[in-house]
Formats: C-alpha cells, structure tokens, sequence
C-alpha cells in the first residue's frame, strides 16, 4: 500500500482553492488571462504560506495545453501535481 503524505492530499491544485493570498492569486490569474506573464517571479513568505503551492499551480498553468488556467486533466498539469 502506498503511503500518501497528509499535506498532499489536502493541497490546492487550482486557484480557487488557494486560501489566504487573494492578492497574490488575484495578480497571478490576471496576468495569465493576459497572456503576460513576467520571466520570474519569487516567492517568499513563512513557511506554509503557500509558497510552493501557488509556484505548482502556476506552472501547471503556464505549461497547461487546454487554456490559460490549469485544467488538471491533461499530460502536464498531473505530471507537476505529483
């Protein structure tokens, strides 16, 4: 049986499930509805702020095939969930 870390199972995998960082989810969405994303970003923050969390959510995104958010369904978005 495979053992699955607890925070694994409960981590957002969209946006919309990110709690406590609007601003940041808010700006992060609307440049990738732009289509202008910056060629960095740094993440900084306490730890279990969300950090790594937020940076997988937009690398899905960015390399996401079906839109500009990630869809979670296709070859990229499950490769950087797991």
């Amino acid at each position: 049986m495979a053992v699955t870390a607890l925070y694994s199972l409960y981590r957002p995998h969209t946006f919309d499930e990110v709690v406590g960082q609007n601003y940041v989810v808010f700006t992060l969405v609307g440049a990738l509805k732009k289509d202008s994303i910056n060629h960095a970003y740094l993440f900084t923050g306490p730890r279990g702020s969300g950090k790594t969390t937020v940076a997988r959510i937009l690398a899905a995104s960015v390399n996401c095939k079906s839109d500009s958010i990630a869809c979670g369904k296709c070859e990229s978005c499950l490769a950087i969930q797991n």
